[in-house]
């Protein structure tokens, strides 16, 4: 079972782009995410609740994470969350929790990006002009 989720954190490694036995690509990357606590005596922030994201992408979502991404980028994922639970050879039980993700975007919130439209292998399939949008066909719905 899967639930959706929402993780806003940064890249532990750099993506890693490979691809499976039928040619597409499929991108493995890592997420952390934490909240920031203060310390009332103190004063001082730390991170709570540190928690390690294994992540999956595929198809041309997975191409642009490893063109785009690296090490310690600041992110924002959705996707669906499953937990995997598996084994050690000396018969200790591990889990863990792997993503899905269905969108990744850096996040904005210290830093600026410039979107690029990547381009796309198959032949053109809309009558709108180039760079209009996936939208550009859709009528209103009022």
């Amino acid at each position: 079972m899967s639930t959706p989720v929402t993780l806003r954190g940064r890249l532990t490694r750099d993506p890693e782009l490979r691809f499976s036995a039928s040619g597409k690509p499929v991108t493995k990357f890592a997420v952390v995410t934490s909240r920031r606590v203060k310390d009332q005596q103190s004063g001082e922030w730390s991170d709570a609740d540190t928690t390690f994201w294994d992540c999956v992408a595929f198809s041309e979502l997975a191409q642009n994470i490893a063109d785009s991404l690296e090490k310690g980028t600041a992110v924002v994922v959705t996707g669906n969350a499953s937990q995997e639970e598996w084994e050690t050879k000396d018969g200790q039980k591990r889990r863990s929790m792997k993503v899905v993700a269905e969108d990744v975007a850096p996040s904005l919130r210290f830093a600026s990006a410039k979107i690029a439209r990547a381009s796309r292998t198959g032949p053109a399939t809309s009558s709108a002009p180039a760079g209009a949008g996936p939208w550009a066909n859709d009528r209103p719905p009022f």
